[in-house]
This record gives C-alpha cells, sequence and structure tokens, in this order.
C-alpha cells in the first residue's frame, strides 16, 4: 500500500522531471531605444513598426533584437546494472532485498479459544480447601 502510494507521486515527478531537463526553448525580445516593445518565447518577437528606411534617416539603429537560447540537456546517461562494479551490485542488492522485506505481511494468527468462554465460578474451591501451587 505504501509503496503503491510514493509509486503514484513519484513515477510523474520524475517523468517531468525529465521533461523539463531536456526542454529547449528561445526567448526574443524587441526593444525600440531603451524601451522593451515585444517579447516572445518560441516564435519571432513583432518589431516596433519602424522600417529600414526610417532608420536610415535617423542615422542611428535605435532597435536592436536580443535573443537568449535556452539549452535543454542533449543526451540522457542510461546506465544499466552490470556497470557497476561488484561491491556496489552486491549492496544494492542487500538493500533492496532488505527494503522489500519491510513490508511483507505477516500470515493471519488463528486464535482457537477466541470465541471460548470460561464457566461461571459458583464456588472458588481452591480458597475453600487452602489449596495453593507454590
Amino acid at each position: 500500500m505504501k509503496t503503491n502510494f510514493l509509486h503514484i507521486i513519484f513515477a510523474p515527478l520524475m517523468s517531468l522531471l525529465v521533461l523539463f531537463s531536456t526542454l529547449s526553448f528561445t526567448v526574443e525580445s524587441h526593444y525600440c531605444g531603451d524601451f522593451l516593445i515585444d517579447t516572445a518565447i518560441f516564435t519571432e518577437a513583432q518589431g516596433c513598426g519602424m522600417n529600414a528606411k526610417e532608420e536610415a534617416k535617423i542615422k542611428k539603429n535605435c532597435c536592436k533584437d536580443e535573443v537568449v537560447i535556452i539549452q535543454g540537456q542533449d543526451e540522457l546517461k542510461f546506465s544499466a546494472f552490470d556497470d557497476l562494479d561488484f561491491n556496489a551490485q552486491f549492496v544494492l542488492t542487500a538493500y533492496a532485498y532488505s527494503y522489500n522485506a519491510l513490508f511483507k505481511a505477516l500470515p493471519k494468527q488463528i486464535i482457537p479459544h477466541k470465541d471460548y468462554t470460561p464457566p461461571k465460578l459458583i464456588y472458588d474451591i481452591q480458597v475453600i480447601n487452602d489449596t495453593f501451587l507454590i
């Protein structure tokens, strides 16, 4: 029960971790002077409407584009159990076996006298006869 619950929680978390660690995207920003005009993720940023002829009249290029590329992980490392040395294999196997043994249920014990009710005492014969085991 406990391992099922942990598996339900950690499996989606690990898959999201792999997804976000391998995701790559770009963020483009368009500035006109010192003012941010547009920012776009995954697409090109729209300009401020000033074309090259207008910029030539000003004789100064006031517009600039910034591109920030966020690289994800390209290669994932898959390691097998056989790649580990003997001591690491032994420790890992012993840990997995002992951890698995913690969650095994004990067999249900049968109590043969569960429904037995003792007879009602009318006289306490040991006290009457003064017979006690020492």
